[in-house]
């Protein structure tokens, strides 16, 4: 166990209330690490995209902010934004975190919502996937050329539609599992349960992994995984998936 917390530092929307819980709730559950979480907001109410650019302008500010936390890792947590802007975008947005954090004298690591779904479904060695998101048809589509872009196959996909991102937060379990349920999982190696951070969905992953057969994700559970990662801490979380069990050990033989 480290010698003190770790501290975890949050850029997350206004109205964003789900991974500022889930992630506690997830790291939580560490055998060995503790953590502490810290907050910076951007404002934003619709996920539009001219709210969205205008959202992501307040970013240097947020990360000024978690700078002087003395962060140890800092997550961008808002997928949408920046897989609406352009292909492969995480990458010079976590450049450009990572060297404005430097020259404000921190080391912190730097991850992207984007990034970490990206980077797990990588490590998980997932190329055709299926995926539920929340958003608007049309910020859906640039979520999937987005994900393609990276190499993935997207089989199928649904878009619940929903813009107001405060009820985004409020998406009832049962109907993420609806759309989930209505998806081809044929020949897929993941699901992507909630390409959103702000969808609550992580009392449905292990239910939903037990019943489909298949590893399930979400930004949430990746956004951990990568965290846990990028401190060199273990990933052996119980309750969230088989991505978070990544490092615990195999049962033994039976007679063995």
């Amino acid at each position: 166990m480290s010698a003190k917390p770790i501290r975890i530092g949050l850029v997350v929307p206004s109205s964003n209330v789900t991974v500022e819980t889930e992630m506690p709730r997830i790291l939580g559950r560490h055998p060995e690490e503790a953590f502490t979480f810290h907050s910076s907001r951007m404002r934003m109410q619709k996920v539009s995209p001219e709210q969205l650019r205008a959202m992501n302008a307040q970013r240097e500010r947020c990360v000024i902010e978690l700078g002087d936390a003395g962060v140890d890792a800092m997550l961008y947590a808002c997928l949408v934004a920046i897989m609406s802007t352009g292909l492969g975008e995480h990458h010079g947005v976590e450049a450009k975190i990572a060297e404005q954090l430097s020259e404000g004298g921190s080391d912190a690591r730097v991850l992207s919502s984007a990034g970490a779904l990206v980077d797990a479904l990588s490590d998980m060695g997932a190329t055709r996937i299926a995926v539920v998101t929340p958003y608007l048809r049309p910020l859906a589509e640039q979520v999937m050329a987005y994900l393609e872009h990276e190499g993935l196959t997207v089989t199928d996909w649904r878009a619940l539609e929903v813009a107001d991102n405060a009820e985004v937060g409020c998406i009832p379990g049962d109907r993420v599992m609806e759309a989930a349920r209505s998806l081809d999982l044929t020949g897929v190696d993941a699901l992507v349960l909630s390409a959103c951070v702000q969808m609550p969905s992580l009392d449905l992953v292990q239910a939903a992994e037990d019943e489909f057969g298949i590893p399930v994700i979400t930004a949430a559970t990746a956004g951990a995984y990568r965290i846990l990662r990028s401190v060199g801490a273990t990933v052996d979380i119980p309750g969230a998936g088989s991505l978070l069990r990544a490092d615990a050990a195999a049962p033994a033989a039976a007679g063995a």
